[in-house]
C-alpha cells in the first residue's frame, strides 16, 4: 500500500512538474541599444533635387519576450544631424546651420527626438509592422515603420522605413500647403526615414 502511496506521489509531482515546465512565464529581456552601430537616414526632396544625410541615436532600448520584440524607445540626437550628398563645406554647413534652424528642427529647444513603440504586428518571417509615437520638435504623431526584425543569441538587429509628413511637426518651410506661390523653391512635404538598431545585453 505504501508503495502504491509512494509511486502514486512521484507520479502526481512529475505531472505538476511538467505542467509548471509548460505554462511557465517567457523571459523578458530589456536590450540596451548600442548608439554606435544604430543610425537614421533620411531623404528629403524638393522640386529641383533631394539631400540625404544621417542622424545619430543617443539612446535606447528594446523590449524582448520570448524571442519576439514586444516594445521599446529610442532617442535621436538632432544636433549629430548631417547632409552627406553635398561636398562643398562651406554649402554644406550652411544648409545644416538652416536644417538645425526654427525654420526646421529648431534643434536649440529640442534637441532630442523620439519614438515610443506601442505595438508589434508579425506578418509573416522576419517581417514585422513596428507602430510607435514619434515625437518631434515636442509634437507627437503615431507612426508604422514595415521592420526586418532579427532575435539572435547576442541581441536584437532591427531595420525599417518609413514617411513622414513634416508639416505635421509644425515644419512648414517651402511648403506648398502653405505657400502657394513658391514655384520652383518648393520642398515636398514627405520625408523619408530609415532606423537601423542594433541591441544588446
Amino acid at each position: 500500500m505504501k508503495t502504491r502511496q509512494f509511486l502514486a506521489g512521484l507520479v502526481a509531482v512529475a505531472v505538476l512538474a511538467g505542467t509548471s515546465a509548460f505554462i511557465a512565464p517567457k523571459k523578458v529581456a530589456t536590450l540596451k541599444v548600442d548608439t554606435q552601430k544604430s543610425i537614421l537616414n533620411w531623404n528629403g526632396k524638393k522640386v529641383t533635387g533631394e539631400h540625404s544625410g544621417t542622424v545619430k541615436l543617443s539612446d535606447g532600448a528594446l523590449t524582448v519576450d520570448g524571442g519576439k520584440l514586444t516594445g521599446g524607445s529610442f532617442a535621436f540626437d538632432m544636433n549629430s544631424i548631417v547632409c552627406t550628398d553635398l561636398t562643398d563645406a562651406g554649402y554644406n554647413a550652411k544648409f545644416i546651420g538652416h536644417m538645425k534652424s526654427e525654420d526646421f528642427f529648431n534643434t536649440a529647444k529640442y534637441p532630442t527626438s523620439t519614438f515610443k513603440i506601442t505595438k508589434v504586428t508579425p506578418k509573416g518571417g522576419d517581417a514585422y509592422d513596428i507602430t510607435g509615437n514619434m515625437t518631434i520638435k515636442g509634437i507627437t504623431n503615431a507612426v508604422t515603420i514595415p521592420s526586418t526584425v532579427k532575435v539572435t543569441a547576442n541581441g536584437i538587429e532591427a531595420s525599417g522605413k518609413a514617411t513622414l509628413d513634416r508639416t505635421k511637426y509644425d515644419i512648414r518651410y517651402g511648403s506648398k500647403s502653405f505657400f502657394e506661390n513658391i514655384g520652383d523653391k518648393a520642398i515636398y512635404d514627405d520625408f523619408v526615414v530609415e532606423i537601423k538598431l542594433v541591441a544588446g545585453k
